[in-house]
């Protein structure tokens, strides 16, 4: 899938010690971005264009994140 000229992409490794699951989400038209969140330089690197729950769902099981994930606007 191909979204604003990027394609999706896997992360090399998720390190919850450093790094934060996170969506971003535009509160103009409600798209929603799934990635990560440098702990320390708070850098986030987009992974997935969350389309709908199934995406989200799949986000969470490729790299084993369980309960909910916070939201940035």
């Amino acid at each position: 899938m191909i979204f604003c000229g990027k394609k999706n992409k896997k992360a090399d490794k998720y390190d919850p010690d450093k790094q934060e699951p996170m969506i971003r989400a535009s509160i103009c038209n409600g798209e929603q971005v799934a990635g990560f969140r440098d702990i320390k330089t708070g850098r986030f690197e987009e992974i997935l264009f969350v389309r709908d729950p199934s995406d989200l769902e799949a986000f969470k099981k490729e790299y084993g994140i369980r309960g909910e994930i916070r939201k940035e606007y």
